[in-house]
C-alpha cells in the first residue's frame, strides 16, 4: 500500500477488530499515512506490525492515544522524546496532564476522535 500523509503513532493498538485502535490502524492506512503501531502484545494489522516495546523513531507527526491516564504515564517521557507535531486524545484517553506537558514541550493536545477526524477530512 502506498504511504504518504502523516506519520502516525497509535499507542494502545490492538488487533482485536471490536477495539477503535484496530479501526483507526485499519483506516489511517486505508487513507495512505504510515502508521506505527505499539500494544500490549505483538500482532499485526493488515500491513502493520504492532510492537510491544517503545521503539526510536523519527518523523512522527501524530500520536493517538488509546490508552487510559493511568496507563499512559509510562510513556510521558517517550511521546515527548518523538516530538510530534500533535498529540490526540481519544474519547476515554483525556489526560490533562500529559496534556499540559505536550503544550510546554510545544506539541499541540487534541481532544478528538482520530476516527471521525479521518472520516471528516479533519486529519
Amino acid at each position: 500500500m502506498l504511504t504518504t500523509g502523516k506519520k502516525t503513532l497509535v499507542l494502545g493498538a490492538s488487533d482485536n477488530p471490536g477495539r477503535y485502535s484496530y479501526l483507526a490502524v485499519t483506516r489511517l492506512r486505508g487513507k495512505g499515512h504510515s502508521v506505527v503501531a505499539i500494544g500490549r502484545k505483538q500482532a499485526t494489522v493488515g500491513d502493520v506490525e504492532i510492537g510491544a516495546d517503545k521503539q526510536p523513531l523519527t518523523d512522527i507527526d501524530t500520536v493517538t492515544l488509546y490508552l487510559s491516564p493511568m496507563h499512559q504515564k509510562e510513556y510521558y517521557d517517550y511521546i515527548l522524546s518523538l516530538h510530534p507535531r500533535r498529540v490526540i486524545f481519544n474519547p476515554g484517553a483525556e489526560n490533562p496532564e500529559l496534556a499540559t506537558l505536550a503544550r510546554v514541550n510545544g506539541i499541540e493536545p487534541v481532544e478528538a476522535c482520530t476516527l471521525v477526524m479521518l472520516s471528516t477530512g479533519q486529519y
